[in-house]
């Protein structure tokens, strides 16, 4: 195994320990801080914030494997299409990286990411939070085994 492979396997296993530290964490807030305050601007802040740190720590991982791979990556919406990539299986470099299921919870959190980043919000809507934690629910459940799957496929290169 290479040094570049190494490293991005570390990377994976990082990436793995943190997105399920903070399921964890979000269970915790869940049954804490929601259950005794309820659903509160405090409480939307911190949902909102496990949200976006969950998305932008697959983003780091899906930018390492896209730079490993020699992805380009179209500069006006870099975003949107490093995740794009990640679903292409492209014959004879590497298998997709994540399933097609895993894209579209991760497409919506990545799309509030966004919306968090750039438009400032204080009042969050909690029909749009309670979506999008099934979302990280639902993601968080499905990218262990297929990160995983990707971390066999580079130590087999």
């Amino acid at each position: 195994m290479k040094k570049n492979e190494a490293v991005l396997i570390a990377e994976i296993e990082k990436t793995t320990a943190l997105i399920s530290d903070l399921r964890v964490f979000q269970q915790q807030v869940e049954e804490n801080e929601l259950a005794t305050l309820g659903k509160t601007r405090a409480t939307a802040m911190m949902t909102a914030q496990i949200l976006e740190n969950f998305y932008t720590c697959l983003e780091t991982l899906f930018f390492r494997i896209s730079q490993y791979f020699e992805n380009s990556l179209q500069q006006k919406k870099w975003h949107s299409d490093l995740l794009d990539k990640m679903i292409l299986r492209i014959p004879g470099i590497r298998p997709a990286v994540i399933s097609q299921t895993t894209y579209k919870n991760l497409l919506e959190l990545m799309r509030f990411r966004h919306f968090k980043r750039y438009y400032f919000e204080l009042d969050y809507d909690w029909k749009k939070l309670d979506y999008l934690t099934a979302c990280l629910k639902d993601a968080a459940r499905t990218l262990p085994a297929e990160l995983d799957e990707f971390r066999s496929f580079l130590e087999e290169l």
